[in-house]
């Protein structure tokens, strides 16, 4: 429709939806996070890839092998795609890693990090939660993250735990040192733990399109590694996850399960998609996205989800170039 200067009044140009993609835990394996890039760039118009918004949802540490390669490609994105907009949360397994190399940050009440060790003194045993150099200011979760755990099997994956309760041998060996040693600290690169300091632990967005079976329909989003817990204000829950509030000694949205599954029933009020990863599965529900095909193990994809068409993308898809 022309304007009264012969020109196109603006209401009449449909605006198209920015283009959201949700990477889904990447657990060091740096061939899959690398392969998956290659295909979302395949797969999406290269004008709506260069300035999309990427939701990496956490976990890019433990298990696979090539933690500093991962962490070296995420950190060349913002270079390398100047145009896109990068979002990197923590997941529970970065917040241990963050949390040995001594990049959290202090808690706000001025307490120690040794206050959060108290609630779950009688797993320490069973754990072998870190006791080298530093220890006695370090979190919960570094002290776990870098221990030795007594257990060999983990029964829930069916897999040989691989040095900690996090499976963050790998990550040590990753950076050239042993597991558990304290030597990592001075191993890691400055570069690496101005990443692991800068990541989110939450992060929302007021307008995302999805793909519906009633059409495209408008969303907040709120990303969150693990998800938000159903039976606490949702308030009172981003305010701590913004604040980075690390006198929690396990933070129920990074590291929860049952509790974090399903969207808070506030949410349903206004249209809210909630996205994470961490469980270990593909899930979708409505607008609960759980991204987690891979789960750390070597045999299964690491896959994303685009928004606003919900096509899934796995590192695994053979597209045509």
């Amino acid at each position: 429709m022309e304007g009264r200067n012969g020109g196109v009044e603006e209401h009449s140009i449909p605006r198209k939806p920015r283009l959201v993609c949700c990477i889904g835990d990447i657990h060091g394996f740096i061939t899959k996070l690398q392969n998956l890039w290659s295909n979302l760039e395949t797969l999406i118009d290269p004008v709506d890839f260069q300035t999309a918004l990427i939701i990496f949802l956490g976990d890019y540490c433990d298990r696979g092998p090539d933690t500093r390669e991962v962490i070296d490609f995420l950190i060349s994105l913002r270079s390398n795609y100047p145009n896109q907009s990068h979002v990197f949360l923590s997941g529970n397994h970065d917040f241990a890693f963050a949390a040995f190399v001594g990049v959290l940050p202090p808690p706000p009440d001025g307490s120690e990090f040794s206050e959060t060790w108290k609630e779950y003194t009688s797993s320490e045993e069973r754990e072998g939660w870190f006791k080298g150099d530093g220890y006695e200011k370090m979190h919960l979760q570094g002290r776990r993250w870098a221990g030795t755990i007594k257990v060999k099997f983990n029964v829930t994956k069916g897999t040989e735990y691989q040095g900690s309760i996090y499976d963050a041998g790998p990550t040590f060996e990753s950076y050239g040192v042993p597991h558990g040693s304290a030597d990592l600290v001075k191993a890691v690169p400055d570069e690496h733990k101005k990443f692991l300091a800068d990541m989110v632990w939450v992060h929302e967005e007021d307008d995302v399109c999805i793909q519906t079976e009633e059409g495209i329909k408008h969303c907040k989003l709120i990303a969150v590694h693990a998800g938000l817990e159903r039976d606490e204000a949702v308030d009172e829950q981003l305010k701590t996850l913004k604040a980075k509030d690390t006198r929690v000694p396990k933070v129920g949205p990074l590291s929860g399960r049952a509790s974090v599954w399903e969207i808070p029933k506030e949410l349903t009020e206004k249209p809210t998609i909630v996205v994470s990863g961490h469980h270990g599965k593909l899930h979708i529900e409505g607008l609960r996205l759980i991204i987690d095909e891979g789960g750390g193990l070597e045999q299964n994809p690491v896959a994303a989800v685009v928004l606003p068409s919900m096509r899934i993308v796995r590192d695994t898809d053979k597209l045509a170039k």
